[in-house]
């Protein structure tokens, strides 16, 4: 019998296979996905190492290439290993606090850029709106309503780099709205908006990477029924 750094293995024919040649599945990769995010809370990652990671998980096809994303993380268990008994809770470390100085921002560009970290933001009324705008949200919310916002230019340019978290869009019943050019990894876009050219008084362009995610761009509540009685 061999000792307790005995690799176990399964034998296929005249093959030997260990552990980590085997095979991951989906609900492994997405086990992986969520110590990822726990590790970016804690500030262990940057958003960068996050994204890179996640690349390397989600391409993974055996237990080795998948733990080469975790293997220097600190107190979390590689994908086939058995599950440990908990220490006492006096042994257990204190969570610290972590606070936005230590997670990593995107290029500045006064009053172009949303951060949302844990937080939502809600932009509504006649907030002014540029051409181009950037969303960088880690689990966070933001809403933005072009209802009744004041417009510089017809075509506005919104660049999201989102990590578990959300983006509405409420706009005019005649805008149009482009999602073609997302970067969608388990993460939904849905629209409920005409995807025309810019032929409205407003069309809003939205592309760059979400992953654990959602976009969503809607008119506002009860546009259809106005259109309806009106005979729209």
């Amino acid at each position: 019998m061999g000792g307790p750094e005995a690799v176990s293995a399964i034998a296929t024919g005249n093959a030997v296979i260990g552990d980590r040649d085997l095979r991951v599945s989906d609900v492994e990769r997405e086990h992986v996905g969520r110590l990822l995010q726990r590790a970016v809370g804690l500030g262990m990652l940057s958003l960068g190492e996050f994204t890179e990671r996640m690349d390397t998980a989600l391409a993974a096809k055996t237990r080795g290439e998948l733990n080469t994303v975790l293997v220097d993380l600190p107190g979390v268990r590689l994908v086939g290993q058995p599950v440990q008994a908990a220490p006492p809770p006096y042994a257990q470390p204190q969570p610290r606090y972590v606070t936005a100085h230590r997670m990593p921002m995107a290029p500045a560009m006064p009053g172009n850029v949303i951060r949302a970290r844990l937080s939502s933001v809600e932009r509504k009324g006649a907030w002014q709106v540029p051409p181009s705008m950037m969303i960088n949200s880690l689990c966070g919310s933001v809403r933005l309503d072009f209802t009744q916002a004041v417009m510089s230019t017809q075509v506005v340019e919104i660049h999201v780099d989102d990590i578990c978290g959300s983006l509405e869009l409420i706009v005019p019943p005649e805008a149009t709205v482009d999602m073609n050019s997302l970067d969608l990894v388990a993460s939904s876009a849905e629209t409920k908006v005409r995807n025309g050219p810019p032929i409205g008084p407003l069309h809003i362009i939205v592309h760059g990477r979400l992953r654990f995610s959602s976009v969503k761009a809607k008119h506002p509540f009860g546009t259809n029924w106005k259109r309806f009685l009106n005979g729209a």
